[in-house]
């Protein structure tokens, strides 16, 4: 059965966190007006829907109308690759998403359920509205998820996509949040700058941490500079085009044609160094190191987190923002190779 015209309001005010008080004055309406149509026993004026509409960032159909919302509606996110698939669920700006599983930098977590064609058969009782979903290329992204699940009452979904591709998904409504290191050496307002390009106006940057990127290489080679380096023979292990792994990789070769050999993150570039696939890559320290190779600086970069217009607001993300200012934390995350904490938890406009 459809939910009530009432609770669709409530439905979205509770998916911000809100209080009845605060959307009467987010919608310049009363509190006793929010509490009545919310209870059925006021029918509100053309005007006070459409000012409850745009308060909610919802249109006066969604709120009001008769046809089922689309947080009531499932949708897949991206096709799955093959059938039965086993997938999660989480609900963005109210839309209600299914992921088909694939590998995470979380290793291997509960899946909500399979669905074998349109049939589909839950696996656990996870609520899609308590799941915040992250596009990024953070190798320490495991230790924001613990401290978000321990601190709060939600949990991450994340997914291992490149800085542009994650701003195309949060632009879709796929994600709540967006990983960004475009910042580069000599563009400091370079992450700022990618979210407007592709979200507009309305977004807002989280600082992380700023994170040492550099080249990592076979231990036998032993490379002194980035200029030997270049200059010798190797075997390079890239990334795709939008990530800045590649922007600093294309910059250290000055116009050579990239790798053939790509890799879909940090740590996967740092294995095929390790495993003898390549001799060379560009990654960030914490993925050298744990694979136990040489690592030679090239540049420090902001690493940032890009809510849009639509997701800045909602309790998922404010809970998160909490999360990244806690001392535990940035104590942990200060710990980790190549990281600094020193500016975690600042927050800029886009």
């Amino acid at each position: 059965m459809s939910p009530s015209n009432a609770n669709k309001v409530r439905q979205f005010r509770r998916q911000r966190g809100w209080s009845q008080g605060e959307l009467a004055t987010r919608a310049g309406v009363s509190r006793a007006a929010v509490s009545a149509v919310e209870q059925q026993r006021l029918a509100p004026s053309v005007t006070s829907a459409m000012a409850l509409a745009r308060a909610l960032q919802r249109t006066v159909e969604e709120l009001f109308g008769d046809s089922p919302t689309s947080s009531e509606v499932e949708a897949w996110a991206w096709q799955p690759h093959s059938w039965p698939c086993r997938y999660w669920h989480a609900e963005v700006g109210g839309q209600r998403w299914l992921y088909p599983s694939e590998p995470t930098n979380l290793g291997e977590i509960p899946y909500d359920g399979t669905c074998q064609g349109k049939s589909k058969r839950r696996l656990q009782d996870s609520v899609p509205e308590d799941v915040l979903v992250i596009a990024t290329c953070d190798p320490a992204i495991g230790l924001l998820a613990s401290e978000y699940a321990r601190q709060t009452p939600f949990r991450i979904l994340p997914f291992t996509r490149s800085s542009r591709q994650s701003l195309t998904l949060l632009t879709e409504g796929k994600v709540h949040i967006a990983g960004v290191h475009l910042s580069g050496s000599h563009r400091s307002e370079g992450n700022a700058v990618a979210a407007r390009e592709v979200c507009g106006e309305g977004a807002c940057l989280v600082r992380v941490g700023v994170w040492q990127e550099g080249i990592a290489s076979a231990t036998h080679l032993d490379l002194k500079s980035s200029q030997q380096a270049v200059s010798s023979r190797l075997k390079w292990v890239g990334r795709e085009a939008g990530s800045g792994a590649r922007d600093c990789l294309d910059e250290l070769l000055a116009g050579r044609t990239p790798p053939r050999r790509l890799a879909p993150d940090h740590r996967s570039v740092a294995l095929a160094i390790r495993y003898g696939w390549a001799d060379a890559g560009v990654c960030l320290r914490l993925a050298g190191e744990e694979a136990g190779l040489n690592f030679l600086d090239l540049r420090r970069e902001a690493y940032d987190l890009c809510a849009s217009d639509r997701t800045r607001e909602d309790r998922r993300v404010l809970a998160l923002i909490d999360v990244i200012r806690s001392t535990p934390y940035r104590r942990l995350l200060g710990t980790l190779p190549g990281y600094d904490a020193r500016t975690t938890g600042d927050v800029f406009e886009c």
